[in-house]
């Protein structure tokens, strides 16, 4: 489980690519700080298991459906990548419930600053949209953020500097992959309300109320 606050940068310091697998090796000295083998770590928010490492080097394996279903298939030598080691019990918990697997991809269509913040407009894969809302959390790329408009398949979120500054979203522009992690409680209300029996007083409208 991750909080969606990332933790450092990392960059891709080599990357070996089966059939349809991969191996990578991304350097992050911060995040070894405390790591052991079997670790999860958030990479681009897709949770990852530490395979080996070094003082300053962790490798991770990547199983081919998650190639296929998200942004790490872009990745190259060099890549920067959002990281975060999974959440302990003793940590503050500054963002939302993450899990680290993926709902989909979207892509950046519009970055706009906007005095001190930055809005990126994300066309969602089909279906997505779904479980997002106005003022509702959002994981893109592993980075917690609040939804500040849907419309359609459209996803529209700003970011404050800091977040720009400390996150490869700052990076990123129109065009970009990014992955996408809906809200996991919003999920689940949200699939007991169309499957199972919903308690009174809980429907759509009092959801979006109350940020889900």
């Amino acid at each position: 489980m991750f909080t969606g606050i990332i933790e450092d940068i990392g960059t891709v310091h080599s990357l070996k690519k089966g059939k349809s697998s991969m191996e990578l090796s991304i350097r992050s000295e911060k995040i070894l700080e405390d790591v052991h083998l079997g670790d999860s770590i958030s990479v681009n928010g897709v949770c990852l298991t530490v395979t080996s490492f070094t003082k300053s080097l962790f490798t991770v394996d990547v199983m081919p459906e998650t190639v296929k279903a998200s942004s790490i298939r872009t990745l190259k030598l060099g890549s920067p990548v959002n990281l975060e080691r999974a959440m302990s019990a003793q940590g503050r918990f500054g963002g939302h419930f993450v899990s680290g697997h993926i709902d989909g991809t979207g892509t950046i269509i519009k970055k706009e600053r906007k005095e001190n913040a930055v809005y990126y407009v994300i066309q969602l894969e089909e279906g997505l949209s779904t479980f997002c809302i106005p003022k509702g959390s959002v994981a893109i790329d592993g980075t917690s953020l609040t939804i500040f408009g849907i419309e359609r398949n459209l996803l529209t979120v700003s970011l404050i500097p800091l977040t720009h500054q400390d996150t490869i979203l700052g990076q990123k522009a129109a065009g970009d992959i990014v992955n996408i992690e809906n809200d996991m409680i919003g999920k689940y209300i949200i699939h007991q309300m169309k499957n199972g029996n919903p308690k009174p007083g809980l429907n759509l409208e009092f959801l979006a109320e109350h940020g889900f």
